[in-house]
């Protein structure tokens, strides 16, 4: 019989990474971030937060458009249908573990 907390194996670990799944809690919540806005809400270095769009971008979750505005580089992030849908799994399942624990504390001593 599966374990209660089971799922959590499942659990994709490109979206549960927590700078990962922090950059695309904030990308759900709107239609696009600039990179900076992205440095400064996760607290990321540029570096780290340059190979986690990366990540994110080789596994299909997010766009990234580089272009200038007027002498300044600018780099758009945006989720794509992927990504959205990732993110909104991942959140489900992290609320059915949480359901799951918390039947768990209902279970007598013994058989927990």
């Amino acid at each position: 019989m599966p374990g209660p907390l089971e799922e959590t194996a499942s659990l994709d670990r490109l979206v549960h990474e927590p700078s990962r799944l922090a950059i695309l809690t904030a990308l759900s919540a709107c239609r696009t971030a600039d990179y900076r806005f992205l440095q400064v809400l996760t607290g990321l270095s540029s570096g780290n937060l340059s190979n986690h769009l990366a990540k994110l971008e080789e596994g299909g979750l997010v766009t990234i458009e580089k272009s200038f505005r007027g002498r300044m580089r600018h780099t758009a992030v945006r989720l794509t249908a992927l990504g959205r849908e990732s993110i909104r799994r991942h959140w489900t399942q992290l609320k059915e573990l949480q359901q799951a624990a918390r039947r768990l504390k209902q279970l007598p001593i013994g058989s927990r």
